[in-house]
């Protein structure tokens, strides 16, 4: 099944336009319900698929989205309107070419641990194996991350009986480093429970939100470091610290800069690049450290706010350029219908992130 994809690069020169031409265009441009003209259209038409978690697999690009569907829930701040069932894999040859849906790769009916709600996915790939990591919330309701394996990037995926030891909450982010270990990032507030786990063990009254500490640390997200079969935690998961230009860390009340969800990160130019979403104020954001550990220092925001009320992202390069994908709700305008797109990511000469604005105007 192939969707259109955004045009980023032309293979021959089209005529210059004239200022005429150039002003019908942009008229017939998409808008967002309050006028403006987006920097990039959806990867896909035919399904809806946010939380975009790229990568580079054989030379080709493969994204692993949730697959969200409108089971008629309102929203509410816990998320239950994000009522994802199943996995379906993107993939494209180059940006810009033609984007392939591939098949269910698995349902949450195949996952023997999981109740419901199979959110952000990421995936990793070793020895032959390709991983799908897969939040849900396991039969007592409690959000869990779990691991899925094939010879195939697209599937079909075969569950593993139980979640990962030790994980909890959502966003799964496999990082794998050139020194061979691989990373999982992971953890959300509000709907995605981290705020529960405060303590080192789940409080069903640990609170909906966040811990309404703001003059305290924020809650910080986990990372642990991979086993060598890549499916269990080879260590207890730590907090990942991000500070502030000081060296303090970043506080409960700073949510333009606090973590709420969406981890990745990167390696460029020797600096690890912990990126993540600030949530309930929708800013992408990013922190560079020196390991993979970190303590990260925030540095600035990746992208803007965009269309809808969730924002979440991945980071891939790609033959020497590096790519954002990201999602919004264009096609629905609804919160938890959602479509990933991508535009290309510019680095300065220092290494900072030259800030993204998903509209033209």
């Amino acid at each position: 099944m192939i969707a259109s994809g955004i045009a980023i690069a032309q293979t021959a020169k089209a005529p210059a336009k004239t200022p005429a031409a150039t002003a019908r265009a942009a008229k017939a441009e998409p808008r967002s319900p309050d006028g403006k003209r987006y920097l990039a259209q959806p990867l896909v038409t035919k399904i809806f698929a946010a939380d975009p978690s790229a990568h580079v697999f054989n030379g080709r690009i493969y994204v692993y989205p949730s697959h969200d569907v409108d089971a008629g829930i309102p929203d509410d701040d816990l998320g239950n309107q994000y009522a994802m069932h199943d996995y379906r894999v993107l993939s494209m040859d180059r940006p810009g070419g033609p984007v392939t849906i591939h098949p269910v790769g698995i349902d949450v009916k195949q996952i023997p641990w999981a109740s419901k709600q199979t959110w952000a996915p990421d995936a990793a790939y070793k020895n032959g194996i390709y991983y799908l990591y897969m939040p849900a919330r396991d039969k007592q309701g409690v959000f869990r991350i779990g691991v899925a394996t094939s010879k195939s990037p697209t599937g079909p995926f075969k569950s593993e009986a139980l979640p990962i030891r030790g994980s909890f909450s959502i966003d799964p982010a496999v990082f794998s480093d050139t020194t061979g270990e691989s990373y999982m990032y992971f953890g959300g507030i509000w709907g995605g429970q981290l705020q529960r786990w405060a303590t080192g063990k789940f409080d069903p009254n640990g609170g909906d939100t966040d811990l309404k500490q703001d003059d305290k640390p924020a809650l910080a997200p986990k990372v642990a470091r991979m086993s060598a079969d890549m499916k269990q935690f080879a260590e207890a998961p730590r907090d990942v610290r991000i500070v502030d230009e000081a060296g303090k860390p970043i506080l409960g009340g700073d949510h333009d800069r606090r973590f709420f969800e969406a981890s990745w990160m990167f390696k460029r130019g020797g600096k690890y690049y912990f990126t993540y979403s600030t949530g309930d104020t929708h800013f992408i954001a990013y922190a560079v450290g020196d390991n993979p550990y970190g303590p990260f220092r925030y540095t600035g925001h990746i992208m803007t706010p965009v269309q809808g009320w969730t924002t979440h992202h991945s980071i891939i390069a790609f033959k020497n350029r590096w790519w954002l994908f990201y999602h919004d709700t264009q096609l629905s305008n609804k919160n938890h219908l959602r479509s990933a797109k991508m535009t290309e990511l510019s680095f300065n000469a220092d290494g900072t992130i030259q800030q993204i604005d998903p509209f033209k105007d």
